[in-house]
């Protein structure tokens, strides 16, 4: 049984109470401008911005894979970008998402949330574009997240 909320909806809507973080999945070579990030762009320009600057000042801000930024965008409203894709094409290495990145991502976002008192919220992460399946992702949403008492909704869109 998972701990998981799931919600058909926009993950950059979140109609919960208190502080909440959205997350999502970038890729590590600074490319914003499809999947998901269309949508936290229209509704915010500050995450986009953001990363652009952390992966123009790659070394020395501690970019790269599992890595999370954090970037306020709203009083109680927070977007993590979080690397867990190696480029952005499925070629002779796979396709571009990388599991153990990610599960070091969620690691470090829930340190965040749980300093924040934050609450998660998710499309289904590295499942779009960079060509991951829910299946391998769950479960490091909930060992990283859920098992620590930070709750999690993730949504479909409608």
């Amino acid at each position: 049984m998972s701990g998981i909320t799931y919600l058909r909806g926009d993950a950059t809507v979140p109609s919960v109470k208190g502080v909440k973080i959205v997350a999502h999945v970038c890729n590590d070579i600074g490319g914003w401008g499809k999947g998901f990030v269309l949508a936290l762009s229209r509704r915010w320009p500050e995450p986009e911005a953001a990363y652009r600057a952390w992966h123009r000042d790659r070394a020395a801000g501690g970019f790269g894979l599992g890595a999370v930024q954090l970037v306020q965008v709203e009083r109680y409203v927070w977007v993590a970008n979080m690397i867990g894709q190696r480029g952005i094409r499925t070629g002779s290495k796979g396709v571009p998402v990388r599991y153990e990145a990610i599960d070091t991502a969620l690691d470090r976002l829930a340190g965040h949330a749980r300093e924040l008192g934050a609450s998660v919220h998710m499309p289904r992460i590295g499942c779009g574009l960079a060509g991951g399946t829910w299946s391998r992702v769950e479960p490091l949403v909930e060992e990283r997240l859920v098992r620590r008492g930070i709750p999690v909704t993730v949504y479909d869109d409608g």
